[in-house]
């Protein structure tokens, strides 16, 4: 599978969303993928390499392509544009995976249209979480903090994320992410992610009626494959209790953070797997 996507412009409430498509979508059972709360469709680039067949990845408003798309936002928003971008594509049903916020997305979707999902699979996310203290600049970190920054140049920006400690195994496809987050001109290059819609969602996701309402519906043994350590490469997982994932078909990878989990061969062979 080629690394770069094809882009469709999708029509939504509000303007348009950029879709990431990679792969012919007559030649197998399409995938949709669903990225995280600061990330993009190009978080799936190296899972969408490897699948083989056809992956469809929308940039949630507010994100990548889709950045200056205004809201509404929240995880009923983002499940109704998911589903606008089926529709546009032709697509009945597929098989729905989300990463971290994506997995909320994708549980709701799965809640709400379960006609339109083959299989759901959660990788790090759709569980509920305890509501953080401060904001999402302390839950997130630098991902939230660089919202604010203005960077000189592309390398500048690429340099700021391999400080980052979950992404000390630097990539190929962890740099076309990187660069595809960037725009603006000049010396003022900035993340494309809406501080708006990261702001809101970061509320609906930790507190939101649709998301829980989602997780008590899910089928039994929707797979749930786990990163192994957390968002900051620390040694406690995003979701340290394997007892609050009762009744989901959990797997913990070895060798993966939060992030790594879509980059790295551990991650990404596992979730191949699952989506194969």
């Amino acid at each position: 599978m080629p690394a770069n996507p094809s882009h469709v412009r999708v029509p939504v409430t509000g303007g348009e969303l950029t879709v990431a498509v990679w792969g012919d979508l007559a030649a197998g059972a399409p995938v949709l993928a669903v990225h995280g709360i600061t990330a993009s469709s190009m978080a799936w680039v190296e899972v969408a390499r490897r699948l083989g067949g056809p992956v469809v990845a929308p940039d949630l408003r507010g994100r990548g392509g889709s950045g200056t798309l205004p809201g509404p936002f929240g995880m009923v928003a983002h499940a109704e544009d998911c589903v606008a971008a089926l529709d546009a594509l032709g697509i009945e049903r597929a098989t729905v995976v989300g990463h971290s916020m994506g997995g909320f997305v994708a549980a709701v979707l799965t809640h709400r249209r379960p006609d339109r999902v083959r299989k759901l699979v959660l990788v790090d996310g759709g569980p509920p979480l305890p509501a953080p203290d401060g904001d999402p600049d302390e839950a997130l970190g630098p991902a939230a903090r660089r919202l604010r920054m203005r960077f000189p140049t592309k390398e500048a920006y690429r340099d700021f994320w391999r400080a980052h400690p979950a992404f000390a195994d630097w990539s190929p496809a962890i740099e076309a992410y990187v660069d595809y987050d960037l725009t603006g001109e000049g010396d003022q290059l900035r993340s494309k992610v809406s501080e708006e819609a990261m702001r809101t969602d970061f509320v609906d996701l930790h507190t939101g009626a649709a998301a829980r309402a989602a997780f008590a519906a899910l089928p039994a043994n929707t797979p749930f494959l786990r990163a192994e350590r957390g968002m900051f490469d620390q040694p406690t997982p995003l979701y340290p209790d394997p007892d609050q994932l009762a009744g989901l078909a959990l797997k913990t990878v070895p060798g993966t953070n939060h992030y790594t989990i879509l980059f790295g061969d551990p991650g990404v062979t596992a979730v191949v797997a699952e989506l194969s």
